[in-house]
């Protein structure tokens, strides 16, 4: 075999491994996304914040894109040193939709007071994410297990 024949077998080969190896996949993106979303709470960083949400957002609450940011604007106007964590994160991506699981609890201050708005230590909430992926990015696209007091 002559060496431009053993040179294309090598890139053939080698190609797809090191392709396979350097892009991440759908599922650690999404954990990004939730990592990163995380943290742009914390921050109180809106644009970051609704950069992780589609425009299509709809959900059973009647929360579309727009009332979010708006709720979002809101809320840390009125809270401070918001904290969130998450575990026991689940991933099931299908095609160019996923489904995300998680426990949350997520704490913040207001005024003097601080406290668990979702969920608590002996009951976190259970929340499900539904993403969709856009263009080379996925978005969150409908939230469900929010419990709200009546």
């Amino acid at each position: 075999m002559s060496k431009k024949t053993l040179g294309l077998i090598f890139f053939i080969i080698i190609l797809p491994v090191v392709v396979y190896l350097l892009v991440p996949s759908d599922a650690s993106r999404i954990k990004k996304l939730f990592k990163e979303g995380a943290k742009a709470v914390e921050r109180e960083d809106i644009d970051a914040v609704m950069s992780k949400v589609s425009f299509n957002y709809r959900d059973e609450y009647g929360f579309t894109y727009l009332y979010i940011k708006e709720t979002m604007k809101t809320v840390f106007r009125q809270w401070g040193d918001i904290k969130i964590e998450y575990e026991n994160l689940k991933i099931d991506v299908k095609g160019k939709t996923a489904l995300a699981d998680m426990e949350v609890l997520v704490t913040a201050s207001i005024g003097d007071n601080t406290g668990y708005v979702i969920g608590d230590l002996t009951k976190p909430a259970h929340l499900t994410f539904t993403l969709e992926k856009e263009r080379t990015k996925w978005l969150i696209v409908k939230t469900e297990g929010l419990q709200f007091d009546q």
